[in-house]
């Protein structure tokens, strides 16, 4: 992918989507509070499926919430220019999501109470995603062809920066009584399960009648129809709707259908490479 971007102690910006400012304020200012609930994701790795979840869970299962307000509005991205006031406004307990990487999150988290929800996905979806999303947000330039998408990726020209970054960073916290991690495949599988356990780790109870109304919501059939949720609501001149739509398939393996051989085998060689320091076995390296 390419766009107009800055770095920031690493990681790479959207120029129209982030300032340093705001960033400087989410590492430095940002006042994190015991109750705040952090949804965080790299880009294309379930961040708007957890969103819709936490909420739901957040509601006891009643939809009328996330049925009637945007997700950008109830879960904004805190990082973003448009998205940090919004976050300092949420109603307690606050579920605030971001791509933020580990090493510039905010300080006051580390003092506080408050708890992550890590999402991660294959990194071969995320790719494909990433390729798809990059056809329709017009902030991004066209991408030349999947070849140069691999290639950006590895090169972590991506917002955000290294997707091995991101996930060997966050990572540190693995263990900890206020960090959860899951991947994309886990709530595909087994999305029940899933929900029970994010509960579980929220110290939320729910009866089986609300944790039945959690998974009926946040099912990607439902969600897709959902206009606070699809970001049909998003402007044209943001999203080029003509040219896809933003929930697309919902599902994992597509990348089969996009790596040759020799791409998913030299993929595999330098994934192992850039993650051989981490004694973590993801649910994608199972199956």
């Amino acid at each position: 992918m390419s766009f107009d971007n800055f770095t920031y102690k690493g990681a790479t910006f959207c120029v129209s989507v982030h300032s340093e400012e705001i960033l400087k304020k989410v590492e430095d200012e940002f006042q994190v509070l015991d109750d705040d609930i952090f949804n965080i994701t790299y880009p294309k790795s379930g961040t708007h499926w957890m969103s819709e979840i936490l909420n739901l869970i957040k509601q006891n299962g009643d939809p009328t919430f996330v049925n009637s307000v945007p997700m950008w509005s109830r879960s904004p991205w805190y990082e973003t220019i448009a998205g940090y006031d919004e976050a300092e406004k949420l109603t307690s307990p606050r579920i605030i999501s971001s791509h933020i990487p580990y090493h510039i999150f905010s300080k006051s988290f580390f003092k506080s109470k408050a708890k992550v929800v890590y999402t991660m996905r294959n990194p071969k979806d995320v790719i494909v995603s990433m390729f798809y999303f990059s056809k329709i947000l017009k902030l991004f330039k066209e991408p030349e062809s999947f070849e140069a998408e691999l290639e950006n990726f590895f090169q972590s020209n991506g917002m955000y920066g290294s997707w091995f970054d991101h996930v060997k960073g966050w990572m540190q916290m693995a263990g900890k009584d206020n960090f959860f991690y899951i991947t994309y495949e886990e709530l595909q599988q087994d999305l029940r399960g899933s929900v029970v356990r994010i509960c579980k780790f929220l110290g939320k109870e729910l009866n089986d009648e609300e944790i039945d109304s959690v998974v009926k919501y946040s099912s990607f059939k439902v969600m897709k129809e959902n206009k606070m949720s699809n970001f049909t609501q998003i402007p044209d001149d943001v999203l080029d709707k003509s040219r896809g739509t933003f929930m697309r398939k919902g599902v994992s393996g597509d990348w089969k259908n996009h790596f040759t051989v020799a791409q998913s085998e030299k993929f595999d060689k330098d994934y192992q490479e850039n993650m051989k320091d981490l004694n973590i076995k993801f649910f994608w390296q199972e199956t």
